[in-house]
C-alpha cells in the first residue's frame, strides 16, 4: 500500500508538469497516435460518482479511453492506455467555479484525486469524470500480485523497467537511444523533445534486448554445459575404449603366448619324439648288423669246430690252431649278453601270436601293447613275459578264456573298455594268476556281476555303464588292496546291493555309485572312505547316523537328487570334523539346509529353489566356510538377512550369488575380509553403494581380485569410483553390458 500511495504521488507530479508545459506549447505532439488530450463526455445527470476497481500491469498497452454510462453526477471512463497517457488526459489546474460533491467531500472545478489505486477523478464542470484503469497483460515473466505489493496491477518482479520508476538504470547495446545509466535516464524522462510514447518505445526496446541478451547467455551457457557434457562423456568413453583396447591387447598378448609356449611344447614334443624314434632306428639297425655278424662268426665258428684232427695225427701245438675271429673292440661280455637276451625277446614278441606278426591296428611300445578299436572279435593269443600294460578298448570281444594271460603274466593294467563281454563269456579263473595286476577297466560292457576271482593286488576296478543289478556279500572278498571302485550307470539300489559287501574293502578310499537307482545312502560304508558320489540318483533323504562309520569322509556328492531341507537328519552330519566339501547342487532345496557339516568349507547348492539365506546358518562352522555357490536359484531382494553370513566374515574366499533375483548387493559382502571372488552378475540390482563391497575404515592390503556385475540394472556411469577400492585392479571389475529393463 505504501508503494501505491507513492507511485500515485509521483504519477500526480507527472501530470501537473507534462499538463502544464503542453498548456504552453502552441501545438501538441502526436507521434504516432501518442499523447492526446483526453476526450470526456458530460451527458447523464450529476451524482454520486461511481468507482470500479481495476487492475493493471506495467507496461501498458496503447489504446483510448472508452466511455462508460454516466452514474448521477459521475462519468466513469476506462482506458486500456499507459500509465503516462492517462495521466496526460487531464487538466489538473483548480477553479473557483462548477465545484463537485463526491462521496461527502466538496472538489473545486479541475480538481484530480484518486479514490481507489486503479481510479483517478477530475471535477468538470460540477460533473465527476472517473478514469479506470484497465490491467493490460504483463510483458514480464514473474509478477506480484496487489494485495501483495500494494500496487493496482501486478507488478514485474524480474526486472522490467517501469516508465515510472526514476531510480532504474539502463543499459542498452548498439545504436538505441535508450538510456544506459541513471543520468541519461532522468534526461529522457525529463526532456521536452521526446513524448511518452517515444519514451515508452525505448523502455520496451531497452527490456527486449534484455530479455534477448539473456536468452541468448542462456543458450550459450547450455550450449558449454552440453559441450562439457559431451567432452565429459567422450572422455569417458575414450578411456573406457582405451583400457577395453589394453584389456584385449593383454589377452591377445597372453594367448599369442600361451599359442607359442603350446607350439613351443609341440615342436619340443615332435622334436622327442623324432629322437627317440632315430634312435630306435639307430638301435634296431645296429641290432640287426650286429645279428648278421654274428651269424656270419658263428658260421665260420662251426666249421672250424667241426674240422677234427684225424686219429693217426698228432695233435698241433695250440698256438698253431687257427685262431677264432676277434670280437668288435667295442662289445664287453656283459654287452653281447644283453645283446643276446634282446634278440631272444624280440624273437619271442615276433612270434607271440604263433609266429606270425600282430592284429592289424595293434601298437607295440616298450612294455605298452595298444590295440583300440583294431576290430577285435576275440582276445588275442599272446606272449610276450614283459608286457606291463595291454589297452583292447572299443572291439567286439565277447569272451576271455581261462589261459588268456598265461603268455602275459607279468600285466599291470588292462583296459577291456567298449567291448561285448558278458559275465558268462568271462572265465572264473581268467585273472587268477595275474599276480602284478593293480588297474582293471571293464567299462562299457554287458556285464551283470562284477567278475570273481580278482588279483589280490588289485588297486583299482571301474564297471561303469554296464548292467550290474546285484552285488553280493563275496563279491569283493579278497580285494583288502583295492583303493578306487567306480559302479556308475548301472541298475544297482539299496536293495540289491548287501550291507556287508563292502566290508572287505580296507582299504577303499574312492567310491563312485551314481547313475544307479538309490533312494537312500547306502549303508556299510568302509570307515576307510575319503571320496563318495552318488550324483544322478533318487535320493530322497539323509538318515541320522548313516556317516557314523565313515568318520575321514572328505567329499560328498548328491548332485541331481531328491533332496529336500525337511528330509535331512539334524545329526546326520553335524558333527563330522572331516567333511570339508558337500555338493547339494540340483535337488529341491527351498533354503539353505540347517545342521550342515561344522568341518565343512566348500558348499555347492547351484540350481535348486533357494529363495532364502536364514540367519547364523553358517555360524557354527569351524573354522568356516570359505567356498559357496548358490547360482542359478531363487534369491530375491528379501532373501539375505543381515546375519545370514555370519560366522564365516573371516573365512569366506568366493561367492557366488550370479543368476538369481537379487535387487541390491547383499549386506555382510563389505566385512568379508578374506574374500577374493565375487559373482553377482544376472540379477536385478540397481545401484553399487559405495559401502557395500569395500569397507573404507579397513586397513591394510586388500584380497579382492574380481568382481562380477554384468547383466544387472546398473547405470555403470553413476557408480562411484571408490565402490571398488578394495579391488586390486580395476580391470576386473566387470560391469558391462547391463540390461536395459
Amino acid at each position: 500500500m505504501r508503494t501505491g500511495l507513492l507511485l500515485a504521488a509521483l504519477w500526480l507530479f507527472l501530470v501537473f508538469t507534462m499538463t502544464d508545459g503542453q498548456n504552453r506549447r502552441e501545438k501538441v505532439r502526436k507521434p504516432n497516435g501518442g499523447m492526446r488530450r483526453m476526450k470526456r463526455k458530460r451527458d447523464g445527470p450529476a451524482g454520486q460518482a461511481g468507482v470500479r476497481g481495476g487492475r493493471a500491469k506495467a507496461p501498458m498497452s496503447r489504446h483510448p479511453l472508452r466511455a462508460e454510462p454516466v452514474r448521477g453526477n459521475v462519468i466513469l471512463l476506462r482506458s486500456d492506455g499507459d500509465v503516462l497517457q492517462q495521466h496526460s488526459s487531464y487538466d489538473v489546474l483548480p477553479g473557483k467555479q462548477g465545484q463537485c460533491v463526491f462521496q461527502g467531500m466538496t472538489m473545486f472545478n479541475q480538481a484530480a484525486w484518486s479514490p481507489t489505486p486503479c481510479v483517478t477523478c477530475l471535477c468538470n464542470g460540477g460533473r465527476v469524470l472517473c478514469d479506470e484503469l484497465i490491467c493490460p497483460v504483463a510483458a514480464c515473466r514473474l509478477s506480484l500480485a496487489p494485495a501483495a505489493s500494494g500496487e493496482c496491477c501486478p507488478v514485474c518482479m524480474d526486472s522490467v523497467p517501469n516508465a515510472t520508476d526514476p531510480d532504474l538504470g539502463l543499459e542498452l547495446s548498439g545504436d538505441s537511444s535508450a538510456p544506459r545509466n541513471r543520468d541519461d535516464y532522468h534526461a529522457v524522462m525529463t526532456d521536452p523533445q521526446l513524448s511518452q510514447e517515444e519514451i515508452q518505445r525505448i523502455l520496451w526496446r531497452e527490456e527486449e534486448e534484455h530479455l534477448e541478451e539473456e536468452e541468448r547467455l542462456r543458450e550459450r551457457q547450455k550450449r558449454k554445459r552440453k559441450e562439457m557434457r559431451q567432452r565429459i562423456a567422450e572422455e569417458r568413453r575414450r578411456k573406457e575404449e582405451q583400457a577395453e583396447e589394453e584389456r584385449r591387447k593383454m589377452e591377445q598378448e597372453e594367448r599369442r603366448k600361451a599359442e607359442e609356449e603350446e607350439r613351443r611344447r609341440k615342436m619340443e614334443e615332435e622334436r622327442r619324439r623324432k629322437e627317440e624314434k632315430d634312435a630306435w632306428e639307430r638301435e634296431k639297425k645296429l641290432r640287426e648288423e650286429i645279428l648278421q655278424e654274428e651269424g656270419e662268426e658263428v658260421w665260420l665258428r662251426g666249421d672250424v669246430f667241426q674240422m677234427l684232427p684225424e686219429e693217426d695225427e698228432e695233435p698241433e701245438e695250440p698256438d698253431l690252431l687257427p685262431a677264432p675271429i676277434p670280437r668288435p673292440p667295442a662289445a664287453a661280455e656283459d654287452e653281447l649278453k644283453e645283446e643276446e637276451e634282446e634278440k631272444k625277446e624280440e624273437e619271442n614278441e615276433a612270434g607271440a601270436t604263433g609266429g606270425g606278426l600282430l592284429p592289424p591296428g595293434c601298437d607295440i611300445s616298450d612294455v605298452t601293447l595298444t590295440c583300440n578299436d583294431a576290430k577285435l572279435t576275440y582276445f588275442p593269443p599272446l606272449l610276450m613275459p614283459r608286457l606291463k600294460s595291454l589297452s583292447l578298448e572299443g572291439n567286439n570281444i565277447s569272451s576271455i578264456p581261462a589261459e588268456a594271460f598265461n603268455g602275459i603274466p607279468n600285466l599291470e593294467w588292462i583296459n577291456l573298455t567298449k567291448n561285448k563281454l558278458t559275465s558268462a563269456g568271462i572265465d572264473s579263473r581268467a585273472f587268477q594268476n595275474l599276480t602284478m595286476l593293480r588297474r582293471l577297466y571293464l567299462d562299457g560292457n554287458l556285464l551283470d556281476v562284477v567278475p570273481a576271482n580278482l588279483p589280490a593286488g588289485l588297486q583299482e576296478l571301474k564297471v561303469n555303464e554296464n548292467r550290474v543289478q546285484k552285488i553280493y556279500e563275496n563279491t569283493f572278498q579278497g580285494l583288502s588292496a583295492l583303493v578306487i571302485l567306480e559302479l556308475e550307470a548301472n541298475l544297482l539300489s539299496e536293495a540289491n546291493m548287501d550291507a556287508r559287501a563292502l566290508a572287505p574293502l580296507l582299504q577303499l578310499s574312492y567310491l563312485r555309485l551314481g547313475r544307479n537307482h538309490f533312494r537312500t545312502i547306502p549303508q556299510g560304508l568302509p570307515a576307510s572312505l575319503l571320496e563318495l558320489y552318488l550324483e544322478n540318483n533318487l535320493i530322497e533323504e539323509i538318515p541320522e547316523g548313516i556317516f557314523n562309520n565313515s568318520k575321514n569322509l572328505n567329499v560328498l556328492s548328491l548332485r541331481h537328487n531328491r533332496l529336500e531341507e525337511t528330509r535331512i537328519a539334524p545329526l546326520a552330519w553335524i558333527y563330522h570334523r572331516s567333511l570339508e566339501s558337500l555338493d547339494l547342487s540340483h535337488n529341491r532345496l527351498y533354503l539353505v539346509p540347517s545342521y550342515l557339516p561344522k568341518s565343512l568349507v566348500h558348499l555347492v547348492l547351484v540350481g535348486n529353489r533357494i529363495e532364502r539365506i536364514p540367519g547364523f546358518v553358517f555360524a557354527h562352522m569351524d573354522p568356516g566356510l570359505e567356498y559357496l555357490y548358490l547360482s542359478y536359484n531363487k534369491l530375491d531382494g528379501e532373501a539375505i538377512e543381515p546375519e545370514s553370513f555370519f560366522g564365516s566374515y573371516h573365512s569366506m574366499v568366493e561367492l557366488c550369488l550370479d543368476h538369481n533375483q537379487l535387487l541390491n548387493v547383499p549386506s555382510g559382502i563389505n566385512e568379508m575380509t578374506n574374500l577374493h571372488f565375487l559373482r553377482l552378475n544376472n540379477n536385478k540390482i540397481r545401484s553399487v553403494p559405495e559401502e557395500s563391497i569395500c569397507d573404507p575404515e579397513r586397513s591394510g592390503d586388500s584380497t579382492l581380485v574380481a568382481v562380477r556385475l554384468e547383466n544387472n540394472l546398473i547405470e555403470p556411469l553413476k557408480v562411484s569410483p571408490s565402490a571398488f577400492s578394495c579391488v586390486r585392479s580395476s580391470s576386473s571389475v566387470v560391469l558391462k553390458p547391463q540390461k536395459t529393463k
